[in-house]
Parts: structure tokens; sequence; C-alpha cells
């Protein structure tokens, strides 16, 4: 039974993780900015582009050889081959001076002009020269056949990039192809990170004296929100006082598009989060517990158009759950549609690993040879990340895995 101390201080209401992922979705968007294509790697375009004109915008060759007219070589083979007639070359980068007609041929580059005439090239090893200005041709060509036409790549107005998917070098490529030289794109994501505690002090911390920890965990957060396209800025370490911890967030909600803060979650009497935050603004908290392990004090709310994660004290939790929750928040935030795919390998499992039906459980696994080893260790401990590849889920449903099972295991970048 909770005592009048403990009143207020229960979790809210617990849901899974999948409940999260589908359901707490704040409205909130970035505003967009224009950025140069140089500069826009991993930036996510704020609407499609789409082609100024024909690209690449000429008909060219895709070999070195010679282009003809295809009806002129066919039936031809290395027992019956056909003779053209040379009558000139096409130079790079310039513009074909020279028609081909029946029975001619051009000698091309890799990327020349096609010259007009010609509706296929013939590869320079199928051909070899019979006499001075005549070559001979052992295998027929198809028209089209060693040809990019004027439109391949894309026809005037086709979409060349996706709104809400990042771009990668590919993509920087095409839009230089296109003559685009900067594009809008939503702005980073802004994500303040708060850590809680009278015993957290900032890790260029030289001495630490009895029960003082450095913190560990803002450094690794920021870290993540980088990843996931967001922008990090830290608000500093905040003592273990509600109103303190109040008016912190206040501060920080105009120019945050998302806070996150670390400790302070669980129901401990000391914990302070779950009642500044309620005091924020409405909507207020979403949920206080999630069904996972480790990660279960976790929570998720909106305070005035801002999304709120409040994450457990241990670094291995806070790091686990935000790498699950507040990564994929960060590019919703940031107009991402289409995240990035997740490195992922299928291995066996090394051994049994029992877990408890009713909530998702995140094993931290070395990998090697096929084989995902279990990491273990207790929340508070970092080692457990670092000696581990990635990670492997156990899903709600599930009572454990047995020893070679063959499990997805999600790999660190």
């Amino acid at each position: 039974m909770a005592t009048n101390a403990d009143a207020g201080r229960e979790f809210f209401t617990t849901r899974t993780v999948g409940d999260a992922l589908a359901q707490f979705r704040p409205q909130r968007r970035t505003l967009t900015e224009t950025v140069p294509v140089v500069d826009a790697l991993g930036r996510v375009p704020a609407e499609p582009v789409t082609a100024p004109h024909a690209l690449p915008g000429f008909a060219r060759s895709t070999v070195d050889g010679y282009a003809v007219r295809a009806g002129d070589t066919y039936g031809v083979s290395e027992g019956l081959p056909g003779y053209l007639q040379v009558t000139g070359a096409v130079l790079m980068g310039t513009e074909p001076k020279v028609t081909v007609g029946p029975g001619t041929a051009v000698s091309m580059p890799t990327g020349g002009v096609l010259p007009p005439g010609a509706d296929a090239v013939v590869m320079i090893e199928y051909t070899q020269q019979a006499m001075t200005g005549t070559i001979e041709v052992v295998r027929a060509v198809a028209p089209g056949e060693g040809v990019v036409r004027a439109d391949e790549d894309a026809a005037p107005g086709a979409e060349l990039i996706r709104a809400g998917h990042p771009l990668r070098a590919q993509d920087l490529g095409m839009l230089s192809a296109a003559g685009i030289t900067s594009l809008a794109v939503q702005a980073r994501p802004k994500v303040t990170i708060f850590s809680t505690g009278d015993e957290v002090v900032p890790p260029e911390t030289s001495a630490l004296r009895p029960g003082q920890v450095r913190d560990a965990t803002a450094t690794a957060l920021a870290a993540l929100v980088a990843e996931a396209g967001g922008e990090p800025a830290g608000g500093g370490i905040v003592p273990d006082d509600g109103a303190a911890l109040e008016a912190a967030l206040r501060a920080a909600l105009p120019a945050s598009d998302l806070i996150v803060i670390s400790a302070g979650s669980s129901v401990g009497t000391r914990d302070e989060t779950a009642g500044a935050v309620a005091r924020l603004g409405p909507p207020g908290i979403w949920c206080h517990g999630l069904a996972i392990k480790p990660g279960k004090p976790t929570l998720l709310a909106e305070c005035c158009g801002v999304p709120v994660i409040g994450l457990p004290g241990n670094p291995r939790s806070a790091l686990v759950v935000f790498r699950l929750l507040g990564m994929p928040l960060i590019r919703l935030l940031g107009g991402c549609s289409t995240p990035p795919p997740e490195p992922i390998v299928r291995v066996k499992l090394a051994r049994d690993l029992p877990s408890a039906t009713g909530r998702l459980d995140v094993v931290q696994v070395r990998v090697a040879d096929g084989v995902a080893i279990p990491v273990f260790g207790v929340s508070a401990l970092l080692s457990v990340l670092t000696t581990a590849d990635g990670f492997l889920i156990i899903p709600e449903d599930a009572t454990g895995l047995d020893a070679g099972t063959e499990v997805d295991v999600t790999l660190y970048r």
C-alpha cells in the first residue's frame, strides 16, 4: 500500500515500446532552411526536387568504339564480318561535326556525344582495322546498344530527390549533375540535454569526492542526437531539486525541439522529473514507465508543443532507451520519413536467454564467427556497451530464446 509520502510517485501508465513508437507522435516539425548541396550530406529535403531538364541532356556513348547505324551490322559475325568506312571521330566535350550515313562509322570515346544518324555504338573489341579508313565489324549491335539516351537518367520534371529522405553522396551527385547547387531542407532538431543529480559532476572534474560520478550519459546522448540528425545543446547539470529543475526546463522550452532529461525519472523519493515535467504545460505526461529491460522508468511527455523524454539514471539504460525511442523521435521532428536502414546481421545465439513475457528485453552481444555472444552486467556499467558489437531484442510475447536460435543483431555503427 502506498503511503502519503509515496502519493503521486508511482508510475503512471506503463506502455510497450511498440505503443510508444506508434502512438507518441508529436506534431512538432522543424522549420526549413536553404543549404548548399556541398554541405547537404545527411540533411532531409523539405520538398521533392525535380529535374530542370533532361539528364544527361544528350545521347552519349557508354563504351569506346564506333558510332554506327545498327542496321548496318545485322548478320555480321566473326566468320562473316562486315565492313564500314570510318568518316571521322567525335572529341570529348564537343558537338559532333560529322554525320553517320549508310555504310559508315565514326570513332567514339566513352561519354562522347552520339553523332546524327547513329543509333548504336559497337565496342572497339568487336572491331579491327581492315585497311586505312575501314573497320571490320564482327558482332551485330541493336538500336540503343552502347548508348545512354538524353533523358535516361531523368526526364524533365522527373523527381530526383524525395522529401523526407536523408541525402546520400549519390543524391548530392545527382543534384550537381542537374545543376542544382542549393536546396531547402528541414532544420536540424535542437535537442537540449539535462543531467540531474546531486552526485553528478562535469566530465572535466579531475578528482572525485566519495559518491560523485562524472556525467558520462550527456556526452553519449549528444553523440546519438548528432547521429540521428539533431543538434545537441547542453542544458547542464541540475541538482535534485524540483523547483530548480522546473525552472531550467521552462527556460529551455522556447529554444528546444526536444528536451531530454537524464536521471530522475524513477519513483524514488528524491526523483523530481515527473513532477517538474507535469507542471510545464499541456498536454503533459503521455507515459511514465515502459515495458522494457533495461529502461523501465522512462517518461514521455509533450509540454506546450515540445516533446520531453525522461531517461533512467543508469547510463546503459538511458542509452538503450534513447537509441530505440529518442533517435526515431529526432528524425520525426526533423521531417525524416524514410530513416536510413540499420546495419543488421543474422547470426546464431550462443546460449539460452531467459525473458519475462510482457516486456521487451534488449540484450547486448558480441558477434564472432556468425555467433551472438551475450554480454551481461548491471545497468550502471558502460563497459557492457563498449564491449558489445550490437544488440538483439527479445519480443514482449517471448519467454526467452534458446541457444542456436537465429537472431537479428543490430550493429553499432
